[in-house]
């Protein structure tokens, strides 16, 4: 029964009222759409991050891993890697700047991956922030229409606001339906994103310090 009159209250609504709640429809579907695909994307590169890793650290020739990885596919930390070992590879001729090339090289891909990691996030965080806002609209504009039609009544009664106020209240409900879950969604995100980001840099800083005492064995043979 309530979810009839749910129906009826929204169906009943003014035009406008209506166009509000059907923009708060689309952007849930769309947010929602973000919320999955992201979630998605950030466990997978989790577990690239968590298996490259393992396989770094077992690898004693990193020629040997590099030749394996470069022609593949490769996302997240696997393109620090192999950016970082190409230009290693490419500046060899030149002891004196191997390492801050390399240093360089693997810091743009830094960039590069943190810019991908923190795609879509912005756009969860005005869902976040506009969708209360919409829905207030709808609200406020359905609660001027239902005192406005009242204005030539002689009395006034709580049965003859409230239908127009309830119908108001809805695109409220709906504005706080829509922000609520693309919040935690941008938190929880945010966090998984501040933590891989540490994981890069860490790796980079490790990495370097590999590279470098590579180069000064190099530097060091007749």
């Amino acid at each position: 029964m309530n979810e009839l009159s749910l129906v009826k209250l929204i169906l009943e609504a003014s035009l406008l009222v209506q166009m509000v709640m059907l923009l708060l429809l689309f952007i849930s579907l769309y947010s929602w759409t973000l919320i999955f695909y992201k979630s998605r994307y950030l466990k997978n590169i989790h577990n690239t991050v968590n298996e490259f890793e393992e396989l770094f650290w077992r690898t004693k020739d990193l020629s040997v891993l590099y030749n394996h990885i470069r022609n593949q596919e490769v996302t997240g930390i696997q393109k620090i890697f192999v950016a970082g070992y190409a230009e290693f590879i490419k500046s060899r001729a030149n002891t004196d700047t191997l390492v801050e090339n390399t240093q360089r090289v693997m810091q743009i891909a830094l960039r590069r991956e943190i810019d991908e990691l923190e795609s879509e996030l912005a756009t969860l965080a005005t869902v976040g922030s506009v969708s209360p806002y919409i829905g207030l609209f709808g609200t406020v504009w359905g609660i001027m229409n239902s005192f406005h039609a009242l204005g030539g009544q002689q009395q006034v009664t709580l049965a003859m606001i409230a239908p127009g106020i309830s119908e108001a209240l809805i695109a409220t409900a709906m504005g706080l339906f829509v922000a609520i879950p693309a919040v935690m969604a941008y938190n929880n995100y945010t966090d998984n994103i501040d933590r891989l980001i540490t994981s890069y840099d860490t790796f980079l800083d490790e990495f370097i310090g590999i590279l470098q005492r590579q180069a000064q064995i190099k530097h060091a043979l007749p």
